[in-house]
């Protein structure tokens, strides 16, 4: 049972007869106590002639998937199995991150048809949501009160990854046409193989003239070489304490998917083998042994339930999931923080643990206040201000120097520029013939 606003409005219209029969003589709490007995017999007439709620039939109907901040639209069917005609409110119990309007709909079912409701959604955060349970509030003739059921119906939409670093895809992937296509590697290398014969130009790297060739043809020729496919790319995202820092809009473990997924896309055209683990002392996610276009999908739909995690990552344990996934990978992609030598001290003990793999590149999301706090020195609160900031960018320097003395190469920027410039290091070792 519920009361409406109505019913306090009818028992304050009872000063009306209150003050009218007091002036006759008539007892005024006589007055005021009949007065509220017949509005508790009204309201509850008014109740015993609401549809009852419970009879109700509920059916949903929702994407299984939606990325992240897109609206999606849901529909509830409610079918009228009582006799009386259903009319009252609706409320759909999503969580509050689902977006749903927070205004109750309006329901209106005559008794045995059914309505289709819409609820849209504007997800504000990753992995399930869900709703448990509809409430609705069967009302009375009067409007005065009515009755309210809770009727289990469960829904569940899994929110992915924006994925907003694809706008730099289309880019990157003509930059590997053309990688792939018209350019060749002069100098063979660890990750090339064999393309085609020319002749010698000036400029050309002497090392690349093939001598038999040259004998056969008369002229000087040149071996050109193209970088190899089936290659592996190892992504290893920390979802340690680390992660749950804020940078920009969001925290460092949002910036790292991007990364990593536009990283396998362009990793996945080129013809290479993409693994992914997401790992802090035990495996959040993984993904292995998909190729092609059920690639990002499978990316997404895994990394959509992770949630940074607040405890320390055992690097050790990580790595040997990264060699699990492969066995020598040709290039492997760490994405975690580089700002607090004390933070990185694990990674920096285990990076030897890596030594056969064809290259290491650590990649981390940096806040992108540091450099104008730093530069901000007008008062004495904006000085110490400066000198954490300034201490911050000291202390991202030492641990970039020690990653590179490990043998890796350490990328740090903002959470926009973070995938596009792994997805260029890529690239880069592709022109290389190092991948």
């Amino acid at each position: 049972m519920y009361l409406t606003g109505r019913l306090p409005l009818l028992v304050a219209a009872g000063v009306v007869p209150v003050v009218v029969l007091s002036g006759v003589g008539v007892d005024p709490w006589l007055t005021a106590a009949l007065w509220l007995l017949a509005c508790a017999i009204i309201a509850g007439a008014d109740v015993a002639a609401a549809a009852d709620p419970r009879r109700a039939r509920i059916e949903r109907s929702a994407p299984t998937r939606v990325r992240l901040g897109e609206p999606v639209e849901t529909v509830l069917t409610v079918a009228n199995a009582g006799p009386r005609r259903l009319r009252g409110q609706v409320r759909d119990a999503w969580q509050p991150t689902a977006g749903a309007p927070a205004e109750r709909m309006h329901l209106d079912v005559p008794a045995g048809e059914r309505r289709r409701l819409r609820v849209p959604l504007v997800p504000r955060r990753r992995g399930e949501l869900s709703s448990g349970f509809v409430v609705i509030r069967a009302q009375g003739p009067l409007g005065l009160a009515g009755r309210q059921a809770r009727i289990e119906s469960r829904g569940v939409v899994r929110v992915l990854p924006p994925f907003a670093s694809r706008r730099h895809l289309p880019s990157r992937l003509a930059r590997l046409r053309e990688l792939d296509g018209s350019t060749s590697v002069q100098v063979r290398g660890q990750g090339t193989e064999f393309d085609s014969l020319r002749e010698y130009v000036r400029g050309d790297d002497v090392r690349s003239i093939d001598w038999r060739a040259t004998a056969r043809a008369g002229s000087t020729m040149l071996r050109t070489w193209r970088p190899e496919r089936d290659r592996h790319v190892v992504i290893l995202i920390d979802t340690g304490r680390t992660s749950a820092a804020r940078v920009g809009d969001g925290v460092r473990l949002d910036a790292a998917m991007e990364a990593a997924l536009l990283l396998s896309a362009l990793a996945a055209r080129a013809g290479d083998h993409v693994h992914l683990v997401m790992f802090d002392r035990v495996v959040r996610a993984r993904v292995t042994g998909v190729d092609g276009t059920a690639l990002l999908p499978a990316l997404v739909d895994a990394m959509a339930p992770v949630e940074p995690q607040l405890i320390d990552t055992d690097w050790d344990a990580a790595f040997a999931q990264v060699r699990t996934l492969a066995s020598r990978p040709a290039l492997v992609v760490i994405l975690t923080a580089q700002d607090a030598p004390e933070s990185a001290r694990g990674l920096l003990g285990s990076l030897a643990a890596l030594g056969r793999a064809g290259h290491v590149v650590v990649g981390t999301a940096t806040d992108t206040r540091l450099h104008d706090i730093a530069a901000q020195r007008g008062t004495s609160d904006e000085v110490y201000r400066a000198a954490s900031a300034e201490r911050s960018l000291r202390d991202a320097r030492r641990v970039a120097d020690a990653l590179a003395r490990g043998g890796a190469d350490a990328i740090a920027d903002t959470p926009e520029a973070l995938p596009p410039r792994i997805a260029d290091r890529y690239l880069a070792l592709k022109a290389t013939g190092r991948l």
